[in-house]
């Protein structure tokens, strides 16, 4: 049982977890303004504003900064380890979406000519971040860990 305290008191599970439910909840709401419609799905969706993923990774390396300090093996590696996603999130998953997308209008093209009855397919086109996006997340990871740190560690 002492693996699960240590599992729920993880100071670096706290602060990824906790970023990635603040950028998630921030997604929903703007994409609610924005879009004039709630979708609660966007609050495990991949891409949109801010991004989850660089939240998650950034909070997670600032948390390890502020307690194993800039020289420790832990930043070390979740340095390196954020980015890596926050470029991949940029670069192959961006691109990635935006062929959903052209994808997408070729096989709603493709339908629209063939008198076959062909069944429903649709990529996914959400998948990736604008670098205003990832730097977003960047920011609600720093601050996530930020005010955790101050007020709990």
């Amino acid at each position: 049982m002492k693996w699960c305290m240590d599992l729920i008191s993880n100071p670096f599970l706290i602060a990824g977890i906790s970023a990635w439910l603040v950028a998630q909840v921030i997604k929903t709401i703007l994409y609610a303004i924005i879009n004039k419609k709630m979708r609660w799905e966007r609050m495990v969706g991949d891409g949109g504003m801010p991004s989850g993923h660089s939240a998650t990774v950034t909070a997670v390396c600032v948390m390890s900064a502020l307690l194993c300090g800039f020289g420790s093996f832990e930043f070390a590696i979740s340095g390196i380890l954020a980015i890596i996603v926050c470029h991949d999130a940029m670069g192959v998953r961006q691109q990635a979406g935006k062929h959903a997308v052209v994808l997408n209008e070729l096989i709603k093209a493709f339908q629209e000519l063939s008198s076959d009855d062909l069944p429903e397919t649709k990529l996914k086109e959400f998948v990736g971040h604008t670098p205003v996006q990832v730097m977003a997340g960047i920011l609600v990871g720093v601050l996530d860990s930020v005010l955790l740190y101050c007020l709990v560690y």
